[in-house]
């Protein structure tokens, strides 16, 4: 256990690239290692921000203004960290989340053309200055995400999946983007591996980096 001071990880990525695949996995590592921690996602992870989530991915909501999409994201976001994360945190856990801020300044910000500037100004005032510590990019060709989501029965289809290719690939420059820009904190990972070896690299890079600590 560490000094009381929870730590805050994320994992991050476009549509396809396995992040829910990957946190299962993590979590029976968590386990296993009897390290304490908690599971969440954005948007979602408690009730009013899973009703958010509703209204967000919803397919048929493709009247959504880009500004309108960023601010309910926003919005679950500050519940979800008032509510879940930092308890977790304030307890001494490790809380893995399945994405974050960044998804925002990805999304919204850079994919439809806000500006990433714009989107960070929206979510300093939800986040109250809470970010993770370390971020994990599942780095994946759009073409190969989007193939994975139609080639499961059990994937939920959403708004984000329907958007067209151009839009996925402006994701991915995005995120490459801020991995660049943000290298002390954001660890791209190679996706397109087996699942074994992208959960590998995750374990090593965590192990090397925060468990020590744990």
């Amino acid at each position: 256990m560490n000094n009381g001071q929870g730590i805050f990880v994320t994992l991050e990525g476009g549509e396809g690239s396995g992040k829910t695949t990957v946190i299962a996995k993590l979590k029976g590592y968590l386990e296993s290692r009897s390290i304490p921690h908690i599971i969440t996602r954005e948007p979602g992870g408690i009730e009013i921000a899973e009703k958010i989530r509703e209204i967000i991915l919803d397919p048929s909501h493709t009247a959504m203004d880009a500004r309108t999409e960023a601010l309910l994201y926003a919005a679950s976001r500050s519940q979800h960290l008032a509510e879940k994360v930092e308890p977790a945190l304030a307890e001494g856990k490790l809380v893995l989340c399945d994405r974050f801020v960044d998804s925002s300044l990805v999304y919204q910000g850079y994919a439809r053309g806000i500006g990433m500037d714009q989107v960070w100004n929206i979510n300093q005032f939800a986040i109250h200055d809470r970010m993770p510590m370390l971020t994990y990019y599942l780095d994946i060709e759009p073409e190969a995400g989007l193939a994975r989501i139609a080639a499961s029965r059990e994937r939920e289809v959403n708004r984000l999946d329907l958007e067209g290719l151009p839009f996925h690939h402006k994701v991915r420059e995005g995120y490459l983007n801020l991995a660049e820009r943000f290298s002390d904190r954001i660890v791209v990972i190679d996706a397109s591996q087996r699942l074994e070896d992208v959960e590998g690299d995750i374990i090593r890079s965590l192990e090397e980096r925060i468990l020590k600590d744990f």
